[in-house]
């Protein structure tokens, strides 16, 4: 489950648990809603961890290569024409 859905789960359970006045016998909808709430936040909590985990800056593998030389554009010793 992504962030989406926990974010779904987390508005889901805020609808149930305080803008319903439904009464469904054997079922507590104001309980229904509050857990679907901590089981959103903690999928959100645990969402974030991963992903912050999975932020690894790696270094390059090619190695830099310092040119120092310095260029002369006289068009005769840049290769062409040799």
């Amino acid at each position: 489950m992504g962030l989406g859905g926990c974010i779904i789960l987390i508005a889901a359970g805020a609808i149930l648990t305080f803008a319903t006045d439904w009464d469904m016998q054997g079922v507590n909808l104001n309980l229904v809603g509050v857990i679907f709430m901590i089981v959103g936040l903690i999928g959100v909590a645990t969402f974030s961890s991963i992903a912050r985990r999975r932020r690894v800056v790696v270094p390059p593998a090619t190695p830099v290569i310092d040119d120092t030389r310095p260029h002369s554009r006289d068009g005769y010793s840049d290769g062409y024409g040799v």
